[in-house]
């Protein structure tokens, strides 16, 4: 059977028999992708601005901007602007693969700006939470 599957903006077409897997064809995603993106154009729109935020911020030194580390869906997001937390503290619940992924503190700080809510899709490096 041939399967066209899509990954990190690559097409593959893959023919699968008896439990083996073997690549027939690699093409860039390019079109498709384009596809997809602009049927969510609302809230890719609103995503798209804050991910700036996070490198102007950045620049000066004293905030550090999280990002998500793979893939996935925010199942809840346990703080709020202006709190206080501890290193380690738990800040984000990130859903990837059926697990969820703890997102904590990287040091003792205060929390900026929150890019992301609950039920949100994010990629791998998107901005998810900013600590001060």
């Amino acid at each position: 059977m041939l399967y066209r599957v899509s990954l990190n903006g690559k097409i593959y077409e893959v023919e699968v028999e008896k439990g083996e897997a073997v690549i027939q064809a690699e093409f860039d995603a390019a079109q498709p992708q384009a596809t997809v993106a602009t049927a969510p154009a609302p809230q890719a729109a609103a995503e798209a601005q804050p991910a700036s935020a996070p490198q102007a911020s950045a620049t000066g030194g004293s905030a550090a901007a999280i990002k998500a580390p793979m893939p996935g869906n925010i199942n809840a997001v346990k703080v709020s602007g202006g709190q206080s937390v501890k290193k380690g503290e738990v800040l984000i619940i990130l859903e990837a693969m059926k697990m969820e992924n703890e997102i904590v503190a990287p040091k003792d700080g205060k929390i900026g700006q929150i890019y992301v809510q609950k039920g949100a899709t994010v990629e791998t490096g998107a901005p998810l939470i900013e600590v001060l």
